[in-house]
């Protein structure tokens, strides 16, 4: 008879598939690596396989095994949420992982303003940021992901979201370009120069190239980067114009020795919002984690 799972089971295997081996494993559940050891043959048992494997010096997830690791996951939370429905949380003995999936260019200004607020009242939690990717809604489903910050699209049903702040794209150019002297350079001003495009699918092209064809302008994109950061980075040692996010410009501008100014246009407004799956609504911890990204994002809003 195959063997029955209990949640203290699925706790180990999530522990397994996070850690990659049984002596973390142990650590991370504070147990001893003999009783890890015993708690992964009962899960090979129940789960009819191998669940890691030797690879090299170290061990390997099967492919059943990292195709089960997000449901588990989600599981366990949803038994954590059950538990502590009703009951408050006590931050300085919570010992847990988020992990937030995020924008570059909102990461580059909010991440560390999170971790310090996080890290000052609940020490034993750790904020894992991930990069964006197919911003699948199935990642907040399965658990893989607890909180997604980003410029969203409508949301399926059982997807919550709630609007983060909201911002525009401005200008960037290096100290000595002759643009930085002007408050608010022209359209015209604009494409004298070229420009590097942000754009993790690659494109060259975006709302600001509708504006100027409309005004009868065409700019010169010389480079297209996967994100704002790299687009700053490469700006501040060219005669390159890009467009960053206003918080990004106005946090790391004089570090970079960049000066930033308004677009003479109307771009689009960037609304960044938080989204989670509905099963957290109730989680006491997910409820102070996303009380203390809005904190965040309030202390360092970018000035006018």
């Amino acid at each position: 008879m195959a063997e029955q799972l209990d949640l203290n089971l699925l706790r180990v295997f999530d522990a397994l598939l996070r850690e990659g081996s049984v002596t973390a494993a142990a650590e991370r559940l504070h147990l001893s690596i003999p009783a890890t050891s015993r708690a992964l043959g009962r899960l090979r048992r129940a789960m009819d396989d191998p669940i890691l494997v030797r690879a090299g010096r170290g061990m390997a997830p099967t492919p059943f095994a990292l195709r089960t690791a997000p449901r588990v996951r989600s599981l366990l939370e949803e038994a954590a949420a059950l538990i502590s429905a009703d009951r408050e949380v006590r931050l300085a003995e919570l010992e847990r992982t988020f992990t937030i999936r995020i924008n570059d260019g909102v990461a580059a200004t909010l991440a560390a303003a999170a971790v310090e607020a996080a890290s000052a009242v609940a020490p034993g939690v750790t904020l894992r940021f991930v990069a964006e990717g197919s911003e699948s809604a199935e990642a907040l489903r399965d658990g893989s992901v607890d909180l997604d910050i980003g410029v969203a699209e409508a949301a399926a049903p059982d997807i919550r979201t709630a609007v983060l702040y909201r911002e525009r794209l401005v200008g960037i150019v290096g100290a000595d370009s002759p643009l930085g002297r002007h408050r608010r350079p022209t359209l015209a001003q604009l494409c004298r120069h070229p420009h590097v495009s942000a754009s993790r699918r690659g494109r060259a092209r975006g709302p600001l190239d509708e504006l100027l064809d409309a005004a009868g302008l065409r700019r010169h994109v010389a480079a297209v980067v996967p994100t704002f950061a790299v687009a700053a980075l490469l700006v501040s040692s060219s005669g390159y114009v890009g467009l960053v996010p206003q918080r990004l410009a106005a946090q790391y501008g004089e570090a970079l020795g960049l000066r930033w100014f308004p677009v003479a246009a109307e771009l689009p407004e960037l609304e960044v919002h938080l989204q989670w799956h509905a099963r957290l609504d109730a989680d006491p911890a997910h409820r102070w984690l996303r009380g203390t990204i809005r904190d965040a994002v309030n202390r360092t809003s970018a000035p006018a």
